[in-house]
Order: C-alpha cells, then sequence, then structure tokens
C-alpha cells in the first residue's frame, strides 16, 4: 500500500485523464510509477559505474579493442 500527496495541479491533471479515458487514477500513478522507476534504476546503475571507472576500482576496454579484436 502507497500513499502519495501530490501537488494540486498534478491531481487535477490526473483526476482529469482518469474521466477522460475511464480509467482510475491509481492505473496511472502505478503505470507512471512502473515506467519511471526502470529509469531511475538504470540512471543509478550509471552513477555506480562511473563512480567505479573514475575511482579506478573498474577498468575500461577500447571500443576498437571490443570490436575488431579476434576471438
Amino acid at each position: 500500500m502507497l500513499a502519495i500527496r501530490l501537488p494540486d495541479e498534478v491531481e487535477n491533471r490526473l483526476a482529469a485523464l482518469a474521466r477522460a479515458t475511464g480509467r482510475t487514477k491509481t492505473f496511472y500513478a502505478r503505470e507512471a510509477i512502473l515506467e519511471y522507476l526502470g529509469d531511475l534504476e538504470d540512471l543509478y546503475l550509471a552513477e555506480k559505474r562511473m563512480a567505479d571507472i573514475s575511482s579506478g576500482k573498474t577498468k575500461t576496454i577500447p571500443i576498437e579493442e571490443v570490436l575488431y579484436d579476434e576471438f
């Protein structure tokens, strides 16, 4: 269970969208969270990888080596 407070403007837009489409506000809030959650996870993973590279914990491989290295 999750309860969130939204600014009045956002709440009104959400309510209008729900009325116009016959769906619930909960449906749209859930869809928005599911969509954005993946983006946030990707962002945090990328930031972690960059920090690991900057600190020397992770090494990089030049693209030329990846593309043209023979197996």
